[in-house]
């Protein structure tokens, strides 16, 4: 159970405000301050990153520690802890891999910090030893901006709470509140504060960049599930045989030269 309600009422009367004041400053109704104060409903999370932001905390601090006069905020890590992540469990306390189809993409965004909207996700097991360390969520994917992956694939990904181990050239699912749900590979490495390029592996997709705080939270990619098979290699045509007669030509008038 989170800090939200004790934390919220002292923060406000720290600060002197009336829950009318801090309403004000919230932009929403004092009804709404009341019900998080006497823990009768939770804020939705831009909400939870407004609140925290206004008294310089994180997301983190603001719903899991208990803040009062002798609290000391942690120091701060680049990329790290942002937020807690919620799951869920089988039957022997194993954590479930939750999937998240295409139709539930947009839900996920309002509902990904929310346990009960990660409980009622789909949710399987896979005894494959990749998969026994770490927190996995598998996102089913559309569109061809990643091929030979194919649209309706699943993309299982590992949970990462340090952004800056992102990796040039890896894939990760990102999910960010412009974008939504998106499989791509890294073109730089996270540093807070800055953009985050991403890139299609089909070339037809021109790369772009995210804002850093844009970003809800960032899965590395680990194995995909797809239903359709490959197709087989194409019997070569004159023209490829042709381009392969030529580049082994070049080849080794190159090696003469040397």
């Amino acid at each position: 159970m989170s800090n939200i309600s004790g934390n919220l009422k002292y923060l406000r009367k720290k600060k002197g405000h009336t829950q009318q004041q801090f309403a004000d400053a919230m932009e929403i109704k004092r009804s709404l301050i009341g019900a998080y104060e006497e823990d009768r409903a939770e804020p939705k999370y831009d909400l939870l990153k407004k609140i925290a932001e206004y008294f310089d905390l994180t997301i983190d601090e603001f719903i899991n520690e208990s803040i009062n006069d002798s609290w000391k905020p942690k120091p701060k890590s680049q990329g790290s802890n942002l937020r807690v992540l919620s799951i869920s469990v089988d039957q022997n306390d194993n954590e479930n891999i939750e999937l998240v189809p295409v139709k539930a993409s947009a839900g996920y965004l309002n509902g990904f910090s929310d346990p009960q909207y990660i409980q009622d996700l789909p949710k399987f097991q896979l005894p494959l030893p990749a998969l026994r360390q770490g927190t996995f969520r598998a996102f089913e994917i559309m569109g061809d901006s990643m091929l030979p992956i194919q649209p309706g694939s699943v993309i299982i990904g590992e949970y990462m709470d340090n952004w800056g181990d992102v990796k040039t050239g890896e894939t990760y699912v990102i999910i960010s509140k412009n974008e939504g749900v998106v499989y791509k590979r890294a073109g730089n490495r996270f540093k807070e504060n800055k953009e985050l390029k991403l890139i299609s592996d089909n070339k037809v997709y021109d790369p772009y960049s995210i804002d850093a705080d844009d970003i809800l939270e960032i899965w590395r990619a680990k194995a995909y599930i797809s239903t359709t098979l490959p197709d087989p290699t194409p019997e070569p045509t004159i023209e490829t045989l042709s381009s392969m007669m030529a580049q082994m030509q070049k080849s080794i008038s190159q090696l003469n030269k040397n």
